[in-house]
């Protein structure tokens, strides 16, 4: 956590857009934490609630599109082959698809809320062919509100202390 507060006090938005658009990515980035810290920084004045709040939005949608990008190109094929290993067998495959396509859309928003689950939400979105359109318009929902959610706690902390 330390090296995420000493990126973003050196790098400042560059530091934020990129974390996040990792993070979302899969990496081990903490990135509720990490968005505290952004609205903690921009309550004191050191980052600009707009400019931080802006660059958050298009840090976290950009690693959402990278996911879905990766999950339509690499995910179904990955899976059939490999799948086995982390109890993916066809069978369960298909339940996940059938699932998917009946509360997807909802799953990308809700799914911002619960770490480890927004990642593998924009790959299920890829690998079972949702529309882009679609995809882009719940993604940007999620990442607007998990944004708004966490950098106003994170500005509401800093104005209580």
């Amino acid at each position: 956590m330390e090296m995420v507060k000493e990126l973003i006090s050196n790098y400042g938005y560059f530091a934020i857009y990129g974390l996040l658009a990792l993070g979302i990515i899969g990496l081990p980035v903490p990135d509720e934490f990490m968005m505290t810290f952004v609205g903690y920084l921009s309550s004191i004045s050191v980052l600009n609630v707009q400019g931080a709040f802006l660059v958050s939005f298009l840090g976290s949608i950009s690693g959402m599109l990278v996911s879905y990008f990766i999950g339509k190109k690499v995910g179904k094929p990955f899976l059939k082959k490999h799948g086995k290993w982390i109890k993916m067998t066809p069978p369960r495959l298909d339940r996940l698809e059938t699932w998917f396509n009946k509360y997807g859309p909802w799953t990308i928003i809700i799914a911002y809320f619960i770490p480890g689950v927004r990642h593998f939400a924009s790959y299920l979105s890829g690998m079972n062919g949702m529309e882009k359109r679609k995809y882009f318009l719940f993604a940007g929902a999620g990442a607007f509100s998990w944004c708004l959610v966490f950098t106003a706690f994170g500005y509401f902390i800093g104005v209580l202390t």
